[in-house]
C-alpha cells in the first residue's frame, strides 16, 4: 500500500497500527501551517483506510510538541489585514474555526487514536491530545495550558474538551496561570491513563496496547468511539437512543458471527479490515 507523504508528518503502517508522528523535531514540533493542515490530512486517510485499525500519534526528537509555531501566529496579522473592521474580524473567526477543525478530525477519525507524550506537551499540543482517545506519557512529560503566557485565550479545543478529562475546578486552574504538570500529578488527575518511566517504555507500552486493540471488531472499536463521543455531548437518555439506533444497524454482524465461532471453537477471532 502507497501511503500519504507529508512535509510534518512521518506516517507508517504496520498489522492494522497507523504511527503519525509530528515531525518537525527541529522546532520541537511545533505547529506550523502545514502540521496543522496535515494531521486534519493524515486522519482521514485513518478513518478512510480499511487497513487501519487504531492510531498512534506520538512525536519526534526531544519534545512531543512546543505548541503553535510562534512564526505562524505572527503572522496572522498579515493575514487578516483588511480595511475593514467586520472583515478582519470575519476572517480571524474562519481561521480560528478552521484549526478546530484540524484538531476535531482526531475525534471524527472513527478508529482509536493513542496519543503517546513524552517531553513538552504545551499549548496547542494539548488542544491537540484532548482530542485523542486516550493519552499515555514518559516521566518526563509536562504539559501546560500556555496561552495565558501569550495574553490569549486558548480556542482550539482544551477549554472545551479537557473539563471531561479532569474536572472543570482544575481545567481553571491551569488556564488561569499557565502553570506546568509533570507527568505524576497528570496521571494523579487523569489526564493520561498511565505513565512510563521512559519514552522506550512509553513506546513499548502503547504499541502493546494497539496491538491489542487492532485485535478486535474493527465494526466494535469504531462504534464504541462513535457512542462514547455522542454520549459526552448529549444527556444520558439521548445517549442510550443513539446506541439503541447504531446497534439496530450493526449489532447482527459478520463480526458478531465470527467473535462467536471463535470463542466456540477456542480460537483467536479473524475479522476483516
Amino acid at each position: 500500500m502507497d501511503l500519504p507523504v507529508y512535509s510534518s508528518l512521518a506516517l507508517s503502517l504496520d498489522q492494522g497500527i497507523a504511527d503519525i508522528r509530528l515531525n518537525r523535531p527541529d522546532k520541537s514540533n511545533a505547529m506550523n501551517d502545514a502540521m496543522w493542515q496535515e494531521i486534519r490530512q493524515a486522519c482521514i486517510w485513518a478513518d478512510t483506510t480499511p487497513e487501519v485499525h487504531v492510531v498512534i500519534l506520538s512525536g519526534a526528537g526531544k519534545n512531543f510538541c512546543a505548541g503553535i509555531d510562534l512564526a505562524m501566529l505572527g503572522s496572522i496579522q498579515q493575514r487578516i489585514a483588511h480595511p475593514e473592521p467586520t472583515q478582519r474580524r470575519e476572517t480571524l473567526r474562519q481561521l480560528i474555526h478552521d484549526l478546530q477543525d484540524c484538531l476535531t478530525a482526531l475525534e471524527r477519525c472513527r478508529k482509536p487514536v493513542l496519543a503517546a507524550i513524552h517531553g513538552a506537551c504545551v499549548g496547542g499540543a494539548l488542544d491537540l491530545v484532548s482530542a485523542c482517545d486516550m493519552r499515555y506519557a514518559s516521566a518526563d512529560a509536562v504539559f501546560s495550558i500556555k496561552e495565558i503566557d501569550l495574553a490569549m485565550v486558548a480556542d482550539v479545543g482544551t477549554l472545551q474538551r479537557l473539563p471531561h478529562l479532569i474536572g472543570e475546578g482544575l481545567t481553571r486552574e491551569l488556564a488561569y496561570t499557565g502553570r506546568n504538570v509533570d507527568a505524576e500529578e497528570a496521571q494523579f488527575i487523569g489526564l493520561i491513563n498511565h505513565r512510563y518511566a521512559t519514552p522506550e517504555e512509553l513506546h513499548a507500552g502503547v504499541r502493546d496496547l494497539a496491538r491489542r486493540i487492532a485485535s478486535k471488531s474493527p465494526q466494535a472499536i469504531r462504534g464504541i468511539k462513535q457512542v462514547l463521543n455522542y454520549s459526552r455531548d448529549h444527556t444520558v437518555a439521548e445517549g442510550l437512543e443513539f446506541v439503541a439506533e447504531w446497534n439496530a444497524d450493526n449489532l447482527l454482524s459478520a463480526d458478531l458471527n465470527e467473535a462467536i465461532a471463535a470463542q466456540r471453537e477456542k480460537r483467536a477471532p479473524r475479522f476483516e479490515d
